[in-house]
């Protein structure tokens, strides 16, 4: 069985804290939403994970990119690395690093759902031959990613797998299961690009994209529900799944 082998406690240090968890659902809308898939050198698919989760085979890194113009905290736009993995049998993403643009976004994401998230610009421009995220922290590019060349696509055919955050909750650390219900009206494929990558500025150095998988751009609508469960870092979710009392 693999399992992820980073130090939770070592995880934990950057991550924040989270006093309570919402009780309410966050409605997105008019949201357009990039994701590129790549793998990623194996040697990093252990380190970057704790053991609570179980990396994929091959591993692999999604970068997510959305433009929010209308949410509980103003228009926004988030940039997310995610490292693919399971935790029981359900495919999850882990969050190792976000920037955001919107400051009420960047405070509601960090402090009340746990994403390590800073302040930054995320700029996403949408054209008929392609579309260009930038984001960029302290007037230093993060990441730049292209996709190329879109073909229309069912929005049935694209799915996105959950979320993980690892935050400290007053029970102590833990991974908070983020579940977005994404609604779809229009989705493409495309060809994705990656122009630089900075994987320091999104919380782990061994970040390193190679292959690219697949790339979709998507327009919709996002529901990111009240967290029912959270899980401990070091033990797997058979057993250390705790389900959120409302």
């Amino acid at each position: 069985m693999i399992l992820g082998s980073a130090d939770p406690e070592e995880l934990g240090c950057t991550r924040p804290t989270v006093a309570s968890l919402p009780r309410q659902s966050f409605v997105l809308d008019d949201v357009v939403l990039l994701q590129a898939f790549y793998e990623m050198p194996r040697t990093a698919r252990e380190p970057v994970l704790p053991p609570g989760l179980h990396p994929t085979n091959p591993a692999a890194l999604v970068l997510q990119v959305w433009r929010c113009g209308d949410s509980p905290w103003g228009p926004f736009a988030l940039a997310q690395a995610r490292v693919q993995c399971r935790s029981g049998l359900r495919a999850r993403g882990f969050v190792t690093g976000a920037v955001c643009e919107g400051s009420d976004a960047t405070r509601a994401l960090r402090d009340e759902l746990g994403f390590p998230v800073r302040d930054g610009r995320v700029e996403l421009q949408r054209g008929y031959d392609r579309v260009l995220a930038t984001v960029e922290v302290d007037d230093r590019p993060v990441f730049e990613l292209e996709g190329e060349d879109p073909d229309p696509l069912s929005p049935g055919d694209l799915q996105y797998s959950s979320t993980l955050t690892l935050a400290h909750l007053p029970a102590g650390l833990r991974l908070v299961q983020i579940e977005p219900q994404v609604t779809l009206e229009r989705a493409e494929r495309v060809r994705p690009r990656l122009l630089g990558f900075d994987p320091s500025a999104l919380g782990e150095p061994r970040l390193e994209p190679t292959t690219p998988v697949s790339g979709s751009v998507a327009t919709g609508r996002i529901e990111i529900p009240p967290v029912r469960f959270v899980c401990r870092p070091a033990e797997l979710a058979f057993t250390g799944t705790e389900k959120v009392e409302g």
